[in-house]
């Protein structure tokens, strides 16, 4: 399959090979119906499995649907057979950045436009709970326009994975670009070392070496660790200022993105990048977990199949459920580190399932202002408008008392905390106050709304589940 001309499950025709590793192979391919250019990754599943790279590879796929940047390299679409896993990519023509540095130092004004573009593409990262932990010029792709292009998300991390004491831990990165406080085996936060690396890569593209660098790894890392870095004579004055503050040794006192982008430096010339639809669809890693799955080939038949049928299947409650739904009941204070990071809210409702779903799909039609994904009793409006911190996706989630009465959770999936709550008090509820009788949730915690007619709540089992 991997030959040159090869077709690729009737829809890639395999090109030249771009480039491999232990894992994978890369290559150049183009889609048989839009004749579209792409970068096809193939990476051998037994590989993967037999080192226990499984879960890095899920991670590396649902941080690259996350992260959706004119400067980050997209992926299109993962593929799947009983031996290879297949990562389909927008194809990257100028290759890396890292070739062009190592041909000479770039002029100023050429290192601030990739900088500008690098730190915008983190930045976008971070605001997403990914942090990307091993940038540096050699994931650093050029397009065709010479516009800077983030790649290789394979040692990344998502904020979940911090420890409760809200740092990272896990060693990892390239030693010439790795802050101090992983070298020190300290907790770490995520963004400040990727700034750290942003910053060691603003010295390469100015000076054309690297500001921590010995033959001794070991005097190298003593050397990352003490921030102790000299700037060529050509350095500006207003360089050296900011490498001090992007090369701080101490995290807790590292400029940050916030201050880094008002900096008149950084400002000069600066354009901020057009953002990218978001395609709509779920994040899970459903599809993910299925590439791993021997039988892919017939669990996608079946997938086609469930496709037709009725996508709405609401989870049934029980009266262990009903009781918790009480904010009386409601312990998850005691496991949720931070509950304000999700904001929801409930509704009741004795209309058909049928037409709740209707009318959350009218109100996501308005002005078409989101796309509309119904399946396993939930229903998700995925935002087609770009917002301070990406488009909006809300997940309503459909729970059955009785035939006749039904309770909606809705909540914020991705986007804006500040844009959700206003689409919900300004749109959602006043749209939907024909149909829902009461609504729950932290502005409605303490309201004691009418019981409904004639809800019959379903008696107590005989072995509670847990």
């Amino acid at each position: 399959m991997e030959k040159k001309g090869a077709i690729l499950m009737n829809r890639y025709e395999l090109g030249r090979l771009l480039g491999q590793g232990t894992f994978a192979k890369v290559y150049h391919a183009r889609n048989l119906t839009s004749s579209q250019s792409v970068a096809v990754k193939i990476i051998d599943k037994e590989k993967v499995l037999r080192v226990g790279m499984i879960d890095q590879i899920k991670r590396e796929i649902s941080v690259m649907r996350l992260v959706r940047h004119p400067n980050i390299v997209q992926l299109y679409e993962v593929m799947a057979s009983k031996t290879k896993i297949y990562f389909v990519m927008e194809y990257v023509r100028g290759g890396e950045l890292f070739n062009k540095v190592a041909k000479g130092r770039l002029k100023e004004d050429a290192a601030r436009k990739y900088f500008q573009q690098l730190t915008g593409a983190v930045d976008f990262c971070h605001s997403r709970g990914v942090y990307h932990r091993d940038l540096k010029p050699e994931n650093l792709l050029l397009d065709e326009n010479g516009s800077l292009k983030v790649s290789d998300f394979g040692l990344s991390a998502f904020k979940e994975s911090q420890r409760q004491d809200g740092l990272l831990h896990t060693t990892c990165g390239t030693p010439a670009y790795v802050a101090p406080e992983i070298i020190n085996k300290k907790g770490y936060d995520g963004a400040k070392a990727d700034i750290w690396s942003c910053g060691v890569i603003l010295f390469v593209l100015l000076a054309g070496f690297l500001p921590f660098h010995d033959s001794n790894l070991m005097e190298m890392y003593r050397k990352i660790s003490k921030g102790e870095f000299r700037c060529p004579q050509w350095f500006s004055t207003e360089v050296r200022r900011l490498l001090a503050k992007l090369l701080d040794p101490n995290p807790s006192t590292r400029i940050t993105i916030e201050k880094l982008v008002e900096s008149p430096w950084f400002r000069k010339g600066f354009k901020p990048a057009e953002m990218l639809a978001h395609p709509a669809g779920s994040t899970s890693l459903r599809d993910v977990q299925a590439a791993f799955k021997a039988d892919l080939e017939e669990e996608k038949e079946d997938g086609r199949k469930d496709e037709v049928k009725d996508t709405m299947r609401p989870t049934c409650l029980n009266a262990f459920d009903i009781i918790s739904l009480s904010p009386g009941f409601d312990l998850s204070g005691l496991f949720e580190r931070d509950k304000g990071q999700k904001p929801e809210a409930r509704f009741m409702s004795q209309k058909p399932a049928s037409a709740i779903v209707s009318k959350l799909e009218e109100i996501a039609e308005t002005e078409h202002r989101f796309k509309v994904k119904k399946k396993d009793g939930m229903v998700k409006l995925q935002g087609c408008r770009e917002g301070r911190k990406g488009q909006l996706a809300i997940d309503a989630e459909f729970f059955e008392v009785t035939p006749s009465f039904y309770v909606v959770e809705v909540k914020k999936s991705a986007g804006d905390t500040l844009e959700y709550q206003k689409f919900c008090n300004q749109d959602l509820k006043p749209s939907l106050k024909d149909i829902c009788w009461a609504w729950q949730g932290p502005d409605q915690q303490h309201q004691r709304p009418p019981l409904p007619e004639s809800p019959q709540l379903p008696p107590l089992p005989e072995s509670p589940r847990t």
